[in-house]
């Protein structure tokens, strides 16, 4: 039969059913009118009132003895009751095993190269870096408008191309003074805010925003075929006359117009650093928003494919994210309106022909066959700083200016599957490793966060992310800016970071 059920006991009586309460137990005349026109639930002591009697042998029999009795019966007989099992679980044993950092080799421990610039005096903040497919050279973009290349294994500068150039001397700023009829011209440098290598293996072609431009560098440094390849690809772009092979009448033939550098550059920047590496240096300019109160380009990204790329300017509206195509030296732009704020940043889906545009709170994904907009992703940031895709295009991770890093996993929710806060300070980069299952994230407290990130191709598997490395060697400087950029080796599990002291690292898995 079923398991017996002691009845719950009787709580003891108090004070106020004793033959001798204190005084303020005891009813006075008023109260117990009061108590008769209540009902005996709504009584403080039900049935019972408290009476004062000098011994206990005058105290009588209760009358009510019989009916709270019965009603008690009633009580167990209507009531259901259940057992209560305690659960005697350790503590413990709830938080989740983590293997070993050790068991999760390889992934970087040990700053083993640093990159310097011969001859320079002070050091000038790096704000972007790049690598290219084959992980032989590295792209470095500098305060001072300066993209340098780099050696990997050795640490040498190869080339080094000053954008302000081809960008203008110097933008020309004008300062209102107190006088009206006085204005001064201030030559003042622009940064490479952003630096993105072409993701296709022949395409030698590097990609830079500074300014309100985005500058198309071919680098030089293919083989035979690669740059025959590279050369076919930049040939529409470097041949350039009247502006771009645009529309008229489309939106984007007043947003854009395309500029080809050929003969402004120098022939000390157009020596290829292959032999057979064909053109070299930069190639053509895309100067985006004509209008001059429109906001500088903040971010460039390829297509994986290597000839179509996207620009975003956050301050130009229904402009703000413009894609190109390379083989055509033509634009287009895919909005009409602008919708949920500025767009901050925009990448493309792996394999897909998805588009990420990132807000500062939303990440909104569109479908570029159909036009339309496929989901809405809910960061809980304030601020967006980077964004990564997985090479699985599965997955999205998403660094914030208030210490987030976001994981999404586009196959559950929009909402973040994880958000995790290692950082002290602001998050200015962060990345998956292509090949390997790691993610790193750079801050501006001068750390880079290593992470062990393995996406299982099970559906029913979580991800597993586990910490497994801070990596250090970058000074905060002004006490707000430290590591502002870090990018994985295509192929090794190496990691180089570039800070606002201007250091460029290599950590290596030793």
């Amino acid at each position: 039969g079923p398991q017996h059920m002691a009845a719950p006991k009787v709580p003891p009586p108090g004070h106020a059913f004793s033959y001798n309460p204190p005084e303020e137990y005891l009813p006075n005349e008023e109260e117990l009118k009061e108590w008769e026109d209540l009902d005996p639930e709504d009584r403080p002591f039900g049935y019972f009132i408290p009476k004062k009697f000098d011994n206990l042998r005058s105290v009588g029999a209760y009358e009510h003895s019989v009916r709270e009795r019965f009603e008690r019966c009633l009580d167990l007989y209507l009531c259901p009751r259940a057992m209560k099992r305690r659960l005697n679980i350790d503590p413990e044993s709830l938080v989740p095993q983590l293997p070993r950092a050790s068991d999760l080799r390889p992934f970087p421990t040990t700053k083993c190269v640093q990159y310097v610039v011969p001859g320079q005096t002070e050091p000038v903040m790096v704000r972007c870096l790049t690598i290219s497919p084959d992980g032989q050279f590295l792209a470095s973009g500098g305060e001072d408008g300066v993209v340098r290349l780099w050696e990997v294994q050795t640490g040498r500068l190869v080339r080094s191309w000053d954008l302000m150039e081809f960008v203008g001397v110097g933008v020309v700023e004008e300062k209102k003074e107190e006088k009206e009829d006085e204005s001064e011209q201030v030559e003042s440098k622009k940064p490479i805010v952003s630096l993105e290598w072409n993701p296709n293996r022949s395409h030698h072609v590097l990609l830079a925003a500074i300014g309100k431009c985005a500058v198309v560098i071919s680098t030089g440094t293919g083989g035979l075929d690669d740059s025959e390849v590279t050369e076919a690809l930049l040939s529409a772009a470097s041949s350039i006359k009247n502006g771009a092979n645009i529309s008229p009448d489309s939106r984007a033939a007043k947003a854009v117009t395309w500029t080809s550098l050929q003969r402004k550059s120098k022939p000390s920047t157009m020596t290829p650093v292959s032999a057979y590496g064909g053109k070299s240096g930069p190639i053509a300019l895309i100067r985006t928003n004509p209008n001059p109160h429109r906001s500088d380009v903040s971010s460039v990204k390829w297509h994986r494919k290597g000839d179509y790329f996207v620009t975003v300017s956050p301050k130009a509206g229904a402009a703000a994210v413009l894609i190109h195509q390379l083989s055509k030296a033509a634009s287009q732009q895919p909005f009409g309106k602008s919708k949920g704020g500025e767009a901050q940043l925009a990448c493309f889906h792996p394999h897909k022909p998805f588009l990420f545009v990132a807000t500062k709170e939303h990440i909104r994904v569109y479908h570029l066959v159909k036009q339309v907009m496929v989901k809405r992703l809910m960061t809980g940031c304030r601020h967006i700083s980077s964004i990564d895709v997985h090479t699985s295009g599965d997955h999205v991770i998403v660094g914030s200016l208030d210490r987030r890093l976001v994981w999404f996993d586009l196959d559950l929710a929009s909402t973040p599957y994880k958000t995790l806060k290692y950082h002290e300070r602001a998050l200015r980069s962060v990345g998956f490793h292509p090949r390997y299952p790691l993610m790193a994230s750079a801050s501006d407290d001068g750390s880079i966060h290593v992470f062990h990130s393995m996406v299982y191709s099970d559906l029913m598997r979580n991800p597993l992310i586990v910490p497994v490395k801070v990596l250090r060697g970058h000074q905060v400087v002004n006490k707000s800016l430290g590591a502002l950029c870090m990018v994985f080796h295509p192929t090794q599990p190496w990691l180089f970071s570039a800070g606002a002291d201007g250091n460029i690292h290599l950590f290596q898995d030793l």
